[in-house]
């Protein structure tokens, strides 16, 4: 099975329950569902193709996770793209990847006149989707198609794009599933850029077990306070980061309250900071690698 599969079976399971929530906005399985018909449905009219590629540069909202399952639903994939990427890097990965759609927010006009003649610029618009049929589409997907390619830091040189089919996310998300594990009365802080790889985890493990994602703005995410009062607010139970953000969080008071289980990714997890850590009353797990799995 490929994800949009697995999505749509737990949408049958629990049409009515809260996929997501971002602050005081949350939306059901159902509704996410028939947005992201919509959006694959738009995608189509205006000429993507299964296996296109298709820039996703949007800040961290419902819409970004609603253009993340219809672009895979129309069997494209993504290449993620942080909104606060300088315009020539943005360019250069439209451009490497042969992305043939860049989607960007509606107020976001850092890009127009940037991209190719062979790259088309999207603005996100939730209202226009009602326009488009909420049906679901017939499966267009392949295990062995693409789901996305993500693009390394470019530190040792120029970035390269890292080609992840369904099958590698399925495999990794029900390995995830079974162990840290995650139900569906789980709510999971999600708190990374998805153009981090660590965000998969954050981004679709909820929605193919029945839990939901809460879903941190950029700003409370590089703040420790914020994140302590999102938590509390939100009855988070799960929350993976990196090291660095839990130590904003140790640094800002927290004390383990509210969270079953911590799980630590996307660089080395220093034994100080495990050792604190240990002292809450949640679960730490370290978790490396999922692009490499």
């Amino acid at each position: 099975l490929t994800l949009p599969e697995l999505f749509e079976q737990q949408v049958l399971d629990t049409p009515d329950k809260i996929a997501i929530t971002l602050g005081q906005n949350s939306v059901s399985y159902a509704a996410l569902n028939c947005a992201a018909n919509q959006f694959a449905r738009q995608l189509q009219s205006i000429g993507v193709k299964p296996g296109d590629l298709i820039g996703v540069c949007l800040e961290r909202s419902l819409s970004l996770m609603v253009a993340l399952l219809g672009i895979q639903k129309s069997a494209a994939a993504y290449v993620p793209i942080d909104p606060e990427y300088p315009s020539e890097r943005v360019s250069y990965m439209i451009s490497d990847s042969r992305a043939s759609v860049l989607i960007v927010d509606s107020q976001d006009t850092r890009h127009t006149g940037t991209l190719s003649k062979s790259c088309q610029l999207l603005s996100m618009d939730l209202e226009k989707l009602k326009t488009f049929s909420s049906q679901s589409l017939a499966s267009l997907q392949s295990p062995l198609n693409p789901a996305y390619v993500i693009y390394t830091s470019g530190s040792t040189g120029n970035p390269k794009g890292v080609q992840i089919t369904q099958a590698d996310l399925v495999n990794f998300l029900l390995s995830v599933k079974d162990k840290p594990g995650l139900g569906q009365t789980d709510s999971l802080l999600a708190v990374t850029t998805i153009s981090f790889d660590i965000a998969g985890l954050e981004i679709y493990l909820p929605l193919i077990t029945g839990a939901t994602i809460v879903l941190s703005r950029r700003e409370q995410a590089s703040d420790g306070a914020s994140l302590i009062r999102v938590i509390q607010n939100s009855g988070a139970t799960v929350m993976q980061a990196t090291p660095i953000t839990w130590r904003l969080m140790l640094e800002a008071g927290w004390d383990g309250t509210g969270l079953k289980k911590v799980l630590c990714g996307g660089e080395a997890f220093p034994v100080d900071l495990a050792n604190q850590l240990k002292n809450t009353s949640a679960q730490i797990w370290n978790l490396y690698g999922p692009t490499e799995t």
